[in-house]
């Protein structure tokens, strides 16, 4: 990696952008770290980008050989945006791009799936990261940290079935080597935490590290939808409610040795996380 080069990582202040812009700067690599506001991170040049502004991809790629790409959030269609970007970094010699996709998600399915198909063909080196469900998910504003402080409960309609909740700490520790690496994954990586948990485990776990009672409150595919729907779009609505149907049919039972085989260390329990980021 030519020291004078930067990564450009989009979306340099959410979950896992700031953790990997973070990480990328401690070992003194030099970073652009890209959002709608260009908001300063300490360490890295910051720059104005925006999916939906093709006019700020051109100084967003300066000087750039390699992208962590998020895609832009609540789309149904991010192929749309992100291809065209995609081509402009490819012809501004970028050589390296590392996807941030999702497990529930293969190459050529929906929503992001489109933009995971296209990327061996347009970079020589890259690599797409397909985390379960993120831990964080039951932390901040998001609807589960709601539903938690305001009702005590966890509302899905996942049923039994299990997730391999995973540390977003742990997809950054695995994209900064994807992105540094001598030699890129040139794969898609499925990341997931240590054990596959159903959503009664995760209330149990956080009622005895917070000591307030937390329950999994069992929804319907219908009723989680329609809830959904109060909020945002019926398709995306309809596709978020879907992805809990298929936890409950098994489709996210399982566990990767991902993090350990590219970082050299086993991923966080969700105990851990809970005692970091819940207690």
């Amino acid at each position: 990696m030519n020291a004078a080069d930067a990564t450009l990582v989009i979306g340099a202040t959410g979950t896992t952008g700031s953790r990997v812009a973070a990480g990328l700067i401690a070992e003194g690599h030099r970073v652009k770290a890209a959002g709608r506001s260009a908001t300063p991170v300490e360490g890295a040049e910051a720059v104005r980008f925006d999916w939906n502004e093709p006019a700020t991809f051109g100084e967003a790629l300066d000087g750039v050989d390699r992208v962590y790409l998020v895609p832009p959030i609540g789309s149904s269609d991010p192929a749309a945006v992100m291809l065209p970007f995609l081509r402009q970094a490819r012809s501004a010699d970028v050589h390296r791009a590392v996807l941030l996709s999702s497990s529930a998600i293969p190459a050529g399915g929906p929503v992001v799936g489109q933009v995971h198909q296209a990327l061996p063909g347009l970079f020589e080196q890259w690599a797409v990261l397909r985390p379960s469900w993120f831990m964080q998910n039951f932390t901040g504003s998001t609807p589960h940290a709601r539903s938690i402080r305001e009702d005590g409960a966890v509302l899905t309609a996942t049923g039994d079935g299990r997730v391999g909740f995973v540390d977003a700490e742990d997809i950054a520790a695995v994209a900064v080597r994807a992105l540094t690496d001598e030699q890129a994954p040139d794969a898609d990586l499925i990341l997931t935490g240590p054990q596959a948990l159903s959503y009664d485990d995760v209330a149990a776990i956080i009622t005895e590290v917070t000591g307030r009672p937390v329950v999994h409150r069992h929804l319907t595919f219908e009723q989680l939808r329609d809830r959904w729907a109060a909020e945002i779009p019926l398709e995306f609505a309809t596709m978020l409610a879907g992805m809990d149907r298929a936890i409950a049919d098994g489709a996210e039972d399982r566990t990767s040795d991902t993090v350990q085989r590219l970082t050299g260390r086993p991923p966080g329990t969700f105990r851990a996380f809970a005692e970091r980021e819940l207690s």
